[in-house]
């Protein structure tokens, strides 16, 4: 079984849609798309997401379920010294460096920090669930760290969503801390990654990323990636998001 996890092209927020750049990379996307052999799409109900995958759709003829966890990971967390309210991933460096149990995979949602925000491992675990019923659909129940190949395929499966859901749902099937992902890693907008079953043991399948991110398909077309998702490479550097 193959998944692709696709983040939404470069996004308006204002408007939950897509900016003139992010309908060019949708097209883009939607030139390689068309050539996978894709079995079941779905969709994050938000509006950024529904209109990236709305022309890989349009082009395919697929039809495609939208599914609520699928939309951005939404579970507020208060700052104390900022004073605001924010995602659980936008963390400075001097804070969440020293807290060795941000990243564990079994402590991360009991600290102290992410015990004061809204529903945070509650809905971690809201999206788990929504991930594994779907894998079960199509052949894989998840037991333990593992998969129960009940029906092992080659079926691909595709997901339009969010870069902070995107790192919750490779968090549960790589068993990582999503605070490793979230911070560490960046997916743009629009980008494309790749994980497979392994059933080295009859019965038993685990998941394995082949590729995080992939925008072969702007390189392909001169597109350069978007900035967004990403913060500033010098901080002196003014011209980009602090």
């Amino acid at each position: 079984m193959r998944i692709l996890i696709i983040r939404h092209a470069e996004p308006d927020y204002a408007k939950d849609s897509l900016t003139e750049k992010g309908w060019r990379e949708a097209e883009f996307l939607a030139d390689k798309l068309e050539h996978e052999k894709i079995d079941a799409c779905y969709l994050s109900p938000l509006g950024r997401a529904q209109d990236t995958a709305k022309v890989t759709l349009r082009r395919t003829g697929q039809k495609a379920k939208t599914l609520g966890w699928l939309r951005e990971f939404h579970a507020p967390v208060y700052d104390k010294i900022t004073k605001k309210v924010h995602g659980p991933w936008d963390l400075m460096p001097s804070f969440y460096t020293p807290q060795d149990d941000l990243y564990d995979i079994n402590k991360w949602g009991d600290t102290k920090y992410m015990r004061s925000g809204v529903r945070v491992k509650a809905e971690y675990n809201r999206v788990c669930k929504g991930l594994d019923k779907v894998l079960a659909s199509h052949g894989y129940e998840r037991k333990g760290k593992y998969y129960k190949a009940v029906n092992p395929n080659m079926d691909t499966v595709a997901f339009f969503c969010h870069f902070g859901v995107e790192c919750v749902m490779l968090s549960h099937l790589l068993h990582i801390s999503p605070v490793c992902l979230w911070q560490g890693f960046c997916a743009a907008p629009s980008s494309v990654t790749t994980l497979y079953t392994e059933e080295r043991e009859k019965g038993i399948a685990v998941f394995r990323c082949s590729s995080f991110g992939d925008i072969s398909h702007l390189y392909a077309k001169g597109e350069p990636p978007s900035f967004a998702a990403r913060f500033c490479e010098m901080y002196a550097n003014e011209d980009e998001r602090h």
